[in-house]
């Protein structure tokens, strides 16, 4: 298959890797010092080259911000018979945008950015497909998701932003938080020094990417929830409530070790 990926960052350069010694792969960059690296795959700073390639699939894994704007881009530049496909972390809006294309589309969002992903070991990690795309992409995505060993999942563009508010908002707002009182600790221990690491990885992702999770219509709801979670804890502290705590730890810990049963 002739594929074309757009943008040339950690996950474009991630699936060039990945496709590039089993189908004829194209990657259109604007900033040709991002190519230096590509290896087998052909490299496009003009949108004149795409024309030439004709691709039957673009991967278009870009930063969210510019999802759209990249597929606005370069869709004239494309076989009408070309699947458009996405990555993106943050659905919103991009159901009607495919819609309004007319064209064949398919929609995943492989679960593992590569802030803390092990991209050479990704079979605890997962993988959404949307179930409202193109047969023909969907299958496609389904067998390289399977090759990959990932954990695979098929959600309507609803579902995946229902999962996606309660999978990234929780954690994110729970690391903001911790950075947000966080001090410098001279010598600092273990649990200080991963939800460090956390931070640092957390915080490190594009200030759109983090700002659309949040913004996500589903959002509120789930950071609600800490709310309520810290005010019951907060009541426990200050009263010194001893058995509220251990009944409090037990909830906690039932819902880890439920967690944890449901995987296996």
């Amino acid at each position: 298959m002739k594929i074309l990926i757009l943008g040339a960052g950690k996950m474009g350069s991630f699936f060039i890797d990945l496709l590039s010694f089993e189908h004829e792969v194209a990657v259109y960059e604007r900033d040709p010092k991002r190519l230096r690296f590509t290896y087998n795959t052909l490299r496009f700073t003009k949108l004149e080259e795409i024309d030439e390639f004709k691709p039957e699939l673009c991967i278009n894994a870009v930063t969210v911000k510019y999802t759209i704007p990249a597929f606005q881009e370069v869709i004239p530049h494309l076989p009408k018979e070309c699947i458009l496909s996405d990555i993106s972390s943050v659905k919103t809006g991009l159901k009607d945008f495919y819609e309004s294309t007319g064209m064949h589309y398919v929609s995943t969002h492989p679960m593992f950015g590569p802030t803390f992903a092990n991209l050479n070991q990704l079979s605890e990690e997962n993988a959404i497909i949307i179930n409202e795309g193109d047969f023909i992409g969907r299958i496609f995505f389904k067998d390289l998701y399977t090759r990959l060993g990932l954990n695979i999942y098929e959600y309507s563009f609803e579902e995946h932003d229902r999962t996606v508010a309660y999978s990234l908002s929780i954690p994110f707002v729970s690391t903001f938080v911790f950075a947000a009182v966080m001090k410098h600790q001279d010598a600092p221990g273990t649990t200080f020094k991963r939800h460090m690491r956390i931070a640092k990885g957390v915080l490190n992702e594009d200030d759109y990417l983090l700002q659309e999770v949040l913004f996500n219509p589903y959002t509120s709801e789930n950071v609600a929830q800490i709310r309520t979670e810290l005010k019951e804890l907060l009541e426990i502290i200050d009263n010194k409530d001893a058995d509220g705590m251990k009944r409090y730890l037990t909830k906690i810990r039932n819902n880890v070790r439920r967690d944890i049963e449901i995987k296996k």
